[in-house]
C-alpha cells in the first residue's frame, strides 16, 4: 500500500481541530507533564508536527514558550485562528532554517514521527538533535505496534485484517472514532527496535521509555486500554 499524509487534507484538519485529551488519547498525555517535571530544564520549547496546536497548547499550560511547526498548511491556518497569540510556523519537510538560531529545551513529537516514512526518521531526528540544547530532552510519542491490531476507545482496525501481518516500514490504515471524519489515516509501523535504532543513527540515546496502560477507574469507556499499552513514550536526550 503506497503511502501518503492524510493529515494534509482540509476536511482531516478541520475535524482534528476538535480533538481533546479524553479517551485513548487521555492515555497518551496522562503522564507527560510528570515527565517534563522530572527530566526537563528551562522552558523553551518546539512542538514538531503540531497540527491544529494541541500539543503546543498542551505545553503553554506547563508554563512552557513553545513554538509549533508543521508541513501542513491547513493545520497550521487553524492554530493560528485557535491560539491568535500563539507561535505557528508553516515548514518544508525537514527544513529547520527558520528555527536555525533557536535551542530548545524541550522538544516534543506528539503522534508525527507515526505519519513519516522510515528513510526520513533518520533525518529529521538529526535535524531536531541540533536544535536541541546541550541538557534539552525529545519526547517522541508514538503509537506502539498493537494501537494497529486491536480496538480502542478512540481508535478501530477491525476493518484492517492485514495489519496484523505488517512489518517495520509498512503502511497500516486505522480509523480515528473520535471525530466526524471516518476515513482511515494510513500510518506507517515502526517497531521498538527499529525506534532504537533510528536514534543511535540519529546521535540521540533513549533515557526512559514509558509504556501507559489505563488504571480502570478513568471515566472512559476503555476497551483495551487496561490491558496494553497504545502509546509508546520515548524521553530522548544527546
Amino acid at each position: 500500500m503506497e503511502f501518503f499524509n492524510s493529515y494534509k487534507d482540509e476536511i482531516r484538519a478541520k475535524a482534528y481541530s476538535k480533538l481533546e485529551f479524553q479517551n485513548t488519547y487521555y492515555l497518551a498525555y496522562r503522564d507527560l507533564p510528570g515527565i517534563i517535571k522530572k527530566y526537563v530544564k528551562g522552558k523553551n520549547a518546539l512542538d514538531f508536527g503540531c497540527g491544529t496546536g494541541r500539543s503546543t497548547r498542551f505545553l503553554q499550560k506547563l508554563g512552557f514558550d513553545a513554538v509549533g511547526i508543521d508541513i501542513s498548511r491547513d493545520m497550521i491556518t487553524i492554530a493560528r485562528k485557535l491560539d491568535p497569540k500563539g507561535n505557528y510556523i508553516l515548514i518544508e519537510n525537514g527544513d529547520f532554517t527558520k528555527l536555525s538560531n533557536q535551542f530548545y529545551d524541550l522538544i516534543l513529537s506528539a503522534f508525527s514521527f507515526d505519519n513519516i516514512p522510515m528513510e526520513k526518521k533518520v533525518f529529521l531526528f538529526s535535524g531536531l538533535s541540533n536544535l536541541l540544547k546541550k541538557d534539552g530532552k525529545i519526547i517522541n510519542l508514538v503509537c506502539s505496534p498493537e494501537m494497529y491490531i486491536y480496538e480502542w476507545a478512540s481508535f478501530s482496525t477491525k476493518d484492517f485484517p492485514e495489519n496484523k501481518y505488517a512489518k517495520s516500514g509498512d503502511v497500516v490504515p486505522i480509523i480515528t472514532t473520535d471525530f466526524e471524519d471516518n476515513r482511515p489515516c494510513y500510518d506507517i509501523l515502526c517497531t521498538d527496535k527499529d525506534y532504537r535504532k533510528i536514534y543511535n543513527e540519529s546521535g540521540l540515546k533513549i533515557k526512559k521509555t514509558y509504556n501507559p496502560i489505563a488504571k480502570g477507574d478513568e471515566p472512559y469507556r476503555w476497551i483495551n486500554e487496561t490491558r496494553i499499552s497504545p502509546w509508546v513514550i520515548y524521553l530522548l536526550e544527546k
